[in-house]
């Protein structure tokens, strides 16, 4: 009971004297399937997710999009010409075009365009083939999924299984839908609403205003504010314009007493829990340790083995897609004490958290 006060504590005097109570054993890393087992098979299909829960992941993490008739469904961004087949289909060739989303000029096929029974129809792809070879061998075998459907999955995995995964669904480009008559928080509450297990949610984006309006709306859940190595946030840009509060300025000792008054917790770049000196050497910074002295949770994405993905010092022969030393970067992101990280291969995560 103790260390459940520890983790929501505002205060620092609270988590003082709360730290006394329990054991010296810090609270155990959640291992986050990130968009389910994606370095596996192509993201956010059912075979990506079922694949997640049977390796031990404690989480999963969809990203939610919508469509033009209100369904949410799963994609990692609302363009979907690189995750889906639609620009193979003749039928869907009109519908290209090009859209302005959160200040980025993007071009391709666009969940807003379609209906839900056309979606349907598409069949995902690997969106990183040259890196993920085995994983693109599956592309056309899984239709995309709704948000719907991956909930009833959790629900069946419970049933069959005894095990209680969480969920942590990320809101993607609210203030965009909502630009579009497609109010996110709306939609994303409803969803719930049926589901109802507040003590296994997280709820995350790139724009605290969605997770303010979520808690409005009565979700409850825990709420965690996705923060980039640089710039600003979407809600932030469109009201202020080149004014934005910087994420760096959230970043600081001030910045993230602010958000500990407003969200549980932050997830961040992971570049942002590492840096690198010239001669290769890779260090943990103090963004953890500060982040909970505000009393906040902290979680990082994204811990990726292939050479592309990892620190230069990390890197292990010539290819971007062959994989690095991958064990010492994960243990170095999991030393600085952070509370959940997002693995696009959970059993590697897991084995990383379990060799500490």
């Amino acid at each position: 009971m103790a260390a459940a006060v520890v983790s929501s504590c505002r205060r620092r005097s609270c988590r003082e004297v709360t730290l006394s109570q329990v054991s010296a054993s810090p609270p155990r890393t959640l291992v986050i399937g990130h968009r389910g087992a994606s370095g596996y098979r192509p993201e956010h299909t059912r075979a990506s997710y079922e694949l997640a829960i049977a390796l031990g992941a404690d989480a999963v993490e969809p990203d939610i999009v919508a469509t033009k008739d209100g369904v949410l469904v799963l994609r990692h961004e609302n363009e979907i010409s690189g995750t889906t087949d639609v620009a193979t289909r003749p039928e869907f060739a009109a519908r290209r075009t090009t859209k302005r989303i959160d200040g980025v000029s993007v071009t391709g096929w666009f969940t807003e365009d379609f209906t839900w029974s056309e979606l349907s129809t598409l069949r995902a792809v690997e969106r990183l083939p040259q890196i993920r070879q085995p994983s693109a061998t599956f592309d056309g075998t899984q239709p995309i999924m709704r948000f719907r459907d991956l909930l009833d999955l959790l629900d069946e995995t419970a049933e069959r299984t005894g095990r209680e995964l969480q969920l942590v669904a990320e809101v993607k480009h609210p203030t965009y839908f909502a630009s579009l008559g497609l109010p996110l928080d709306e939609l994303v509450a409803a969803e719930l609403a049926r589901w109802n297990r507040p003590e296994r949610l997280i709820l995350e984006s790139f724009e605290q205003t969605v997770l303010m309006q979520l808690r409005d709306r009565g979700v409850r859940g825990r709420a965690v504010y996705l923060i980039e190595a640089r710039g600003s946030a979407p809600d932030l840009r469109a009201q202020f314009g080149r004014k934005a509060l910087p994420y760096s300025a959230q970043l600081t000792s001030a910045g993230l007493a602010r958000l500990a008054g407003e969200v549980d917790g932050i997830s961040v770049d992971k570049s942002l829990l590492l840096t690198s000196e010239r001669d290769g050497r890779v260090h943990a910074t103090d963004l953890v340790a500060r982040a909970h002295d505000a009393g906040l949770r902290v979680f990082t994405w994204t811990l990726r083995p292939e050479n592309r993905f990892l620190a230069p010092g990390h890197r292990r022969g010539s290819s971007p897609r062959d994989w690095g030393d991958w064990r010492r970067e994960f243990a170095l992101v999991l030393s600085t004490g952070v509370d959940g990280v997002f693995a696009d291969h959970p059993d590697l995560g897991i084995a990383a958290r379990d060799g500490l």
